[in-house]
C-alpha cells in the first residue's frame, strides 16, 4: 500500500486537480439561470430523462458504497449486491404507483406529499427524521468514507481537515446553483464514475488471471446471492423481508433520492429516467461488487475490509489511470454530498421555513436554502468523524435505517394504496413505529438481549406499523376525498393509462421498458442466484 501511495505521480495529481476545479466550474456556470425557488430546488421541472437517470446513480453511489461494495464482497461475498438489484424491481414499483401520484400533487418534497395525504404532523415528524438521516447517516458516512481513503494520501492531514475540504468542495456550487448545478454536475460525475469503476475491474481480474481463475478459485458460498438463513451478510429471506422495504423507503420516499425526478419535464421523462438508473445499478456488480472477490485472491491478509477499494486502486492502477480513478473516487463524494446538502436544504426551506412563514417570496426562499445548505454542511463536518466508532460502514448505514424508516414506507404504501387511511393512523404509526423501533434497537443492538439480523428488524417494524395504521384509521372517520382524489391508486387509473400508452411506441413504453429492466435483473440473480 504504501508504494502505491508514494507513486502517485505528479500526472495523478494533475488529473485530480483538473477534475475537481473543472466539476466545480461547471457547478458554478450552472448558475447563471437561478433565478426562482423553483429553479434553486427542482431546476424548473426541466429535467429530462438521460440527466436524471444518471444523476440518480451519482447520488447512490457515493464513496461509502464504493468501499462498503468492496469490503463487503472481500469479507461476506458478493450477496451484498441483492441491495443493487433491489433497486431496478423497486423504481419499477416506483414508476407504476408513486411517481405518478407525486408529480400530479407538485410537491416540493416528500413530507409536504405526506401532510397532502394524511396532515401536518406527519409532515412535521418525516422531515425531521429526514434531515436526520440525511446528516448523520448520508452526508456524514460518504465525507467519513471519502477521507478514509484521502488520508491514505496524506497521512499527516487532520482528519477533520480532509472531511471539511471534501464537504467545501461540494458545498460550493450547491449554495450558488442548487438543483440545477447539482444535475450538471452528476452527470458529467455519473460518466467519470462508471469509467474509473470499470478501470479497477479490469486490471483487478487482469492481475488475478482472469475470469476463470477468479470464478474458479474462490469459495463458492461468497459468489452466491441467495445465502442461508444464518448468514451474517444477506440471508435470502432478508432480500424479500428487509432489502425490499429499505429500498422502498430509498428510491420511492427519501427527498435525496426522489428529488431528481421531481425536477422531471413529465411523468414520461420521469419514469424513463428513473429506470434507466435501475438499468445503470445492474453493471455494479461487475465494476463494483465483483473486484472486491478479486481481492480475496490478491490480498488475502488485509486488516480491515474497508481497505479493500484504496488497495486495489493504488496496487494496480498505473500513472494516470490512478488520477482518473481517484477523481471518480472525488466524483461519488461530491455528487452523493451536494444531493444531500441540495435535499436538505429543501426540505428545511420548504417544511419549515415556508410553513413558519407561508408569505416568504421566492427570494427569500432561495437565501434560506443558502443559509440551511451551510448549516448542514458545518453539522455533518462535525459528525462524520464520529463514524470510526461504528465499525463497518455498510453495516452503520443499513443498521440505522432499519430502526428508522418501515413506519415512513408503511406510511406512504398505505396512503397509496388504501383510500380508508387517514390521519389518525398515521398519527398512531408514527409513535408506534417509532417506540417499536427505539425498544428493538436498545434491546437488539445497544443490550444484546435479543439477537436479530437488521433486515429482520426492518420487517418486523413494517408489519407492526401497517397494522397500527389499519387498527387507528378504522377508528376514525374515513379522510376526506381531497386527501386521496389521485393520490390513490385504484384500477381505473390502470386502464386510462393503458390508453394513453397504446399511442407510443413500444419502446417508450415504460411498462416495455420495466418488463425488460425485471428480465434483465432476473437473469442476474439467476446466474449468480
Amino acid at each position: 500500500m504504501t508504494e502505491g501511495i508514494a507513486r502517485l505521480a505528479p500526472l495523478d495529481l494533475g488529473v485530480i486537480a483538473v477534475y475537481a476545479l473543472g466539476i466545480i466550474a461547471l457547478g458554478l456556470w450552472a448558475t447563471k439561470r437561478k433565478s426562482t425557488a423553483q429553479d434553486f430546488f427542482l431546476a424548473s421541472r426541466e429535467s429530462r430523462w438521460p440527466v436524471i437517470g444518471l444523476s440518480l446513480l451519482a447520488s447512490n453511489i457515493s464513496s461509502t458504497t464504493l468501499i462498503g461494495l468492496a469490503g463487503a464482497a472481500y469479507s461476506v461475498g458478493i450477496s451484498v449486491y441483492n441491495y443493487e438489484w433491489m433497486a431496478g424491481v423497486v423504481l419499477v414499483i416506483f414508476c407504476a404507483f408513486v411517481l405518478p401520484a407525486i408529480l400530479r400533487s407538485q410537491v416540493y418534497t416528500m413530507p409536504e406529499f405526506l401532510e397532502r395525504r394524511y396532515d401536518g404532523f406527519a409532515r412535521s415528524y418525516f422531515t425531521g427524521l429526514t434531515l436526520f438521516l440525511n446528516i448523520v447517516v448520508d452526508t456524514a458516512g460518504t465525507l467519513y468514507g471519502g477521507s478514509m481513503m484521502f488520508k491514505l494520501l496524506f497521512p499527516d492531514a487532520p482528519l477533520t481537515l480532509i472531511v471539511a475540504a471534501l464537504a467545501l468542495a461540494a458545498g460550493t456550487y450547491t449554495v450558488a446553483g442548487g438543483l440545477r448545478a447539482v444535475l450538471y454536475t452528476e452527470t458529467v460525475q455519473a460518466i467519470i464514475l462508471l469509467g474509473s469503476s470499470m478501470a479497477i475491474a479490469f486490471f483487478a481480474f487482469a492481475k488475478a488471471g482472469g475470469w476463470d481463475v477468479v470464478m474458479n478459485n474462490i469459495d463458492p458460498a461468497k459468489l452466491s446471492l441467495i445465502r442461508p438463513l444464518d448468514d451474517p451478510g444477506v440471508p435470502w429471506l432478508g432480500i424479500v423481508t428487509g432489502v425490499s422495504i429499505l429500498g422502498f423507503y430509498f428510491w420511492c420516499t427519501n427527498q435525496f433520492m426522489v428529488q431528481r425526478v421531481l425536477s422531471a419535464k413529465s411523468l414520461d421523462h420521469g419514469r424513463w429516467g428513473s429506470l434507466f438508473a435501475g438499468l445503470l445499478k445492474l453493471p455494479v456488480l461487475y465494476f463494483m461488487v465483483l473486484p472486491g472477490s478479486v481481492a480475496i485472491l490478491l490480498y488475502p491478509t488485509l486488516d480491515r475490509p474497508d481497505l479493500v477499494y484504496p488497495t486495489l486502486l493504488f496496487d494496480l492502477l498505473p500513472v494516470g489511470i490512478v488520477g482518473l480513478v481517484v477523481a471518480g473516487f472525488l466524483a461519488a463524494i461530491m455528487s452523493a454530498s451536494a444531493s444531500t446538502f441540495n435535499s436538505a436544504a429543501t426540505l428545511f426551506t420548504m417544511d419549515v421555513v415556508r410553513r413558519w412563514k407561508p408569505d416568504t417570496d421566492s427570494r427569500d426562499l432561495v437565501f434560506w436554502g443558502r443559509i440551511s445548505t451551510l448549516t448542514f454542511m458545518a453539522l455533518a463536518i462535525l459528525w462524520a468523524p464520529q463514524i470510526g466508532r461504528f465499525g463497518s460502514l455498510f453495516q452503520y448505514l443499513q443498521a440505522i435505517l432499519s430502526y428508522a424508516v418501515p413506519p415512513i414506507a408503511a406510511l406512504f404504501a398505505g396512503g397509496l394504496l388504501w383510500r380508508r387511511a387517514n390521519a389518525r393512523g398515521a398519527r398512531w404509526t408514527i409513535i408506534i413505529g417509532f417506540l417499536s423501533g427505539a425498544a428493538l434497537f436498545v434491546l437488539n443492538a445497544v443490550l444484546g438481549l435479543i439477537s436479530i439480523h437488521f433486515l429482520y428488524v426492518a420487517a418486523i417494524l413494517l408489519l407492526i406499523s401497517i397494522a397500527t395504521l389499519i387498527v387507528a384509521s378504522l377508528t376514525a372517520p374515513a379522510p376526506d376525498s381531497s386527501k386521496t382524489e389521485g393520490i390513490v391508486w385504484t384500477p381505473a387509473i390502470w386502464h386510462a393509462e393503458s390508453a394513453t400508452l397504446r399511442a407510443l411506441p413500444f419502446w417508450q413504453n415504460y411498462r416495455t421498458q420495466s418488463a425488460g429492466l425485471l428480465l434483465l435483473t432476473a437473469a442476474i440473480v439467476w446466474t449468480f442466484r
